[in-house]
């Protein structure tokens, strides 16, 4: 593909930005050698990217793929018991795990509009 340039060694990429739709979310296997996966939401140019477990008993938040968010797209939902998360920062404001926060992902988006994670995300 002309003009592709690689991620850089210690980076991975996750997705083209274009990948997810704006106001949604997106979730990502495990890496290779990796035990968790990833889910990022997207507002605009703007993404947050965290490890797919909820912090409560760690299980995955998504009941179906990519489904990630409330119905009105404003917070971040447990599948499994409802707690709710900012997306924002993460950060638990209901339910069982209230006070605590899922863990962030740090991330970048390239010249190329693509999202890079560090290539150890989700170990």
């Amino acid at each position: 593909m002309a003009g592709h340039v690689s991620a850089p060694a210690t980076e991975r990429v996750l997705c083209a930005l274009t990948d997810i739709p704006d106001g949604q979310s997106k979730g990502f296997p495990a890496a290779p050698g990796a035990f968790i996966g990833l889910f990022a939401i997207r507002r605009g140019d703007r993404v947050w990217v965290y490890v797919n477990s909820c912090p409560h008993i760690g299980v995955p938040l998504d009941p179906v793929p990519d489904r990630f968010l409330d119905r009105k797209g404003e917070h971040v939902i447990c599948s499994t018991h409802g707690a709710r998360f900012r997306v924002e920062d993460g950060f638990c404001t209901t339910g069982p795990c209230q006070g605590d926060s899922l863990e962030a992902v740090p991330h970048r988006i390239d010249d190329q509009g693509r999202v890079l994670v560090a290539q150890d995300a989700g170990l």
